[in-house]
């Protein structure tokens, strides 16, 4: 990836020949173990590496765009915060992140924002109701990557939740040097016992060390270099087209 796409590369020289910016992307994850074959940063690897493909991608439509450095600081289930170097970062904190990019931004003259998320345990609608209530006229929108598309097109397992098929799929795509998959566990995954938490009738915090013995949900054994690639090929035309579409009609309503 060009580092011109990706701000944690790029120099002031580099940044400063684009030019104004129409789009700040921001790529959030978290620091907790995936398995025993991924690595703790896994999260930020795959929406970093999406992000700078996002912004890649726009550029050759001409708007202009840089993938900003990613957040390692993601909320953790109880059962993950007692295993070695998980961190967990409470909703406050990640607000507070969160608020001073949008300012940071605000302050350059960069009006629009675009979270992608690659850590289930985050949730940003509340912060991106708060903030955009407070500034209707700065656009936010959040997304995470992994839901974009529908999972069974591109992977086999039919549990899938954490350092499975898709993620260890797209980070042997985007970083196969980090992915070691003689230490890759099954992922086997034990249920809540209550009916109305399995059908979701209502949600409670999972406990990691109860639900499964590896730290993963879903079995990475038949992951691929290339199901990564056709996954984040496929995600990234459909970011670059929606925010494409925003530039060009100037309105999010008909």
């Amino acid at each position: 990836m060009h580092s011109e796409f990706n701000l944690s590369d790029a120099t002031w020289g580099e940044v400063k020949k684009q030019g104004r910016f129409d789009w700040a992307i921001l790529p959030w994850g978290s620091t907790e173990p995936h398995n025993g074959h991924l690595p703790y940063g896994t999260d930020v690897i795959c929406s970093s590496g999406i992000a700078c493909k996002v912004a890649e991608g726009l550029s050759k439509a001409g708007i202009k765009a840089m993938a900003l450095p990613g957040v390692p600081f993601g909320s953790q289930n109880p059962g993950q915060t007692g295993l070695p170097f998980c961190l967990h970062t409470r909703q406050e904190t990640q607000m507070a992140i969160l608020r001073d990019v949008v300012t940071s931004l605000k302050r350059q003259g960069i009006g629009r924002l675009l979270i992608i998320n690659g850590h289930g345990g985050n949730s940003f609608k509340g912060m991106v109701r708060d903030l955009t209530v407070e500034d209707p006229s700065f656009l936010i929108l959040a997304s995470d990557w992994y839901t974009v598309l529908p999972r069974e097109k591109y992977f086999e397992a039919d549990i899938d939740e954490h350092a499975g098929e898709q993620e260890t799929s797209v980070v042997m795509y985007l970083r196969p040097e980090l992915v070691k998959m003689e230490y890759a566990g099954t992922g086997e995954y034990k249920p809540f016992a209550i009916e109305g938490l399995r059908k979701h009738v209502a949600w409670h915090p999972r406990d990691w060390s109860r639900v499964s013995v590896d730290t993963g949900i879903g079995n990475p054994a038949k992951a691929t270099p290339e199901k990564g690639r056709r996954y984040v090929e496929d995600a990234v035309v459909l970011y670059v087209q929606m925010l494409r579409e925003i530039i060009e009609k100037g309105d999010l309503y008909l």
